[in-house]
């Protein structure tokens, strides 16, 4: 008997008032692009159910593994990840020496053996992107989204791509359409990237969930799939389409030289994504940890309990949370951590979630926050994003300025999408 009720029919509700808030904020409320964002929301329920629902068909839990398994992707590439820190490292790299725990749990040390596994994944996705094995998916998924949303071929290729790649490395793809582009396609452009999780981080994520959730790596290639329609049609609400100035791209801009080069280049690139995650979570914990001590001096104490930032985010966010279905009793959880999403980082969200007690969330409300907490919609990623972006193409730096905070909320209001859609289905879908 599948086990659908108010938290399922609630989410729908949600669903309607993340459409709503955006058309609020819309350039042009008259302009509203009602076809798309029922293709979108479409969209987002086929995503969900071919990754999920169809291959329990053949006894399967979800396309990419059983659950309570673990995914032997990312087994074996925490094992050659191993492999390489172990050499360059020594036992700082493997655990090896380390003192155990009374549980009997070696901790990792995250720099030396979490964030190595960022270069593997970067320096092998750029050798699938020289080989076209990931060049062929990217052009596939574009045309999806150029036939089903009515997109123009270079704003297509960049929705797709930011699902596989990180958000500045997608407008690289159509960098030579950048300058022509309308305003909204810009605005689909940013959004997008912020709606969605580059690969070589994804993996990072599935490693803090394995054990936590069913099924990770399926959970979040899913949320970056169902995020990206919904992306365009947050962004097309908010900033509506006049004209459409690009033409189909047939072939993206945007090549190795040879296999040696997309190995070296990628490993290159992981490096700088783990010195910049590095650095940008030293920060973010200490600025987290000084925050919750001045509030920790203030004599309000509610409950009994003192304040805390993860308290008063977990306040403002908690309602959102509850209308993409999640259990009141639990709301003020779920909402803490899609507040630290949006204030610091995803990283740190997501690392949250993997050490919540199951008593704060059940299962259901875990998979519906991954789903609204992935993706790079936060105060950190606006200046990384304008940046990468006015690199790219800096006559139209004016323009990316000019929709930063609007970004910052359509993709919030899009990962929030997914999150209503995983609410509303039953959860059996993604559990069992």
């Amino acid at each position: 008997m599948v086990d659908w009720g108010w938290d399922n029919a609630r989410a729908l509700i949600g669903m309607i008032v993340i459409v709503a808030i955006a058309w609020l904020v819309s350039e042009k409320r008259s302009a509203f692009p009602l076809k798309t964002v029922i293709g979108a929301i479409g969209l987002q329920f086929i995503f969900a159910l071919l990754l999920f629902g169809l291959p329990k068909l053949f006894g399967k839990s979800s396309a990419f593994g059983d659950s309570g398994e673990p995914n032997i992707v990312i087994q074996l590439l925490q094992d050659a990840t191993k492999a390489g820190t172990s050499f360059v490292y020594g036992y700082l790299g493997d655990n090896t020496s380390f003192p155990v725990s009374d549980t009997g749990f070696v901790a990792p040390i995250f720099v030396f053996q979490i964030l190595p596994l960022l270069i593997v994944v970067a320096s092998l996705s750029a050798m699938l992107w020289h080989w076209g094995i990931l060049r062929a998916i990217t052009r596939a998924f574009a045309y999806v989204f150029a036939k089903t949303m009515g997109l123009g071929g270079a704003t297509s290729l960049a929705v797709s791509a930011n699902i596989f790649m990180g958000m500045t490395e997608a407008p690289v793809l159509v960098k030579p359409y950048l300058k022509g582009m309308s305003r909204s396609e810009i605005f689909i452009l940013m959004t997008t990237g912020f709606a969605t999780i580059a690969g070589s981080v994804l993996v990072i994520y599935v490693s803090f969930l394995e054990g936590v959730i069913a099924n990770p790596l399926s959970q979040l290639l899913t949320a970056s799939f169902m995020a990206a329609p919904a992306a365009v049609a947050i962004a097309l609400v908010i900033v509506p389409e006049e004209t459409s100035s690009t033409d189909r791209a047939h072939e993206p801009d945007f090549k190795y030289q040879s296999t040696m080069d997309a190995f070296s280049r990628g490993a290159t690139d992981g490096l700088s994504i783990v010195m910049n995650i590095t650095t940008m979570l030293i920060a973010a914990l200490a600025i987290l940890h000084l925050g919750n001590s001045l509030l920790g001096l203030l004599p309000i104490q509610p409950n009994g309990e003192a304040l805390s930032i993860q308290r008063v985010l977990g306040w403002v966010f908690s309602p959102l949370m509850w209308l993409i279905g999640v259990p009141w009793e639990e709301a003020q959880k779920s909402g803490s951590l899609m507040g630290i999403k949006t204030v610091l980082t995803e990283f740190i969200a997501f690392a949250n979630l993997g050490e919540t007690p199951d008593a704060e969330l059940s299962e259901r409300s875990r998979i519906i926050t991954a789903h609204a907490i992935c993706g790079f919609a936060n105060f950190g990623s606006i200046g990384i994003l304008i940046g990468g972006l006015a690199i790219v193409e800096p006559d139209r730096r004016d323009t990316f300025l000019s929709l930063a905070w609007k970004t910052l909320l359509a993709g919030t209001l899009a990962t929030c999408m997914s999150g209503a859609v995983v609410g509303f289905l039953p959860e059996a879908l993604f559990v069992n």
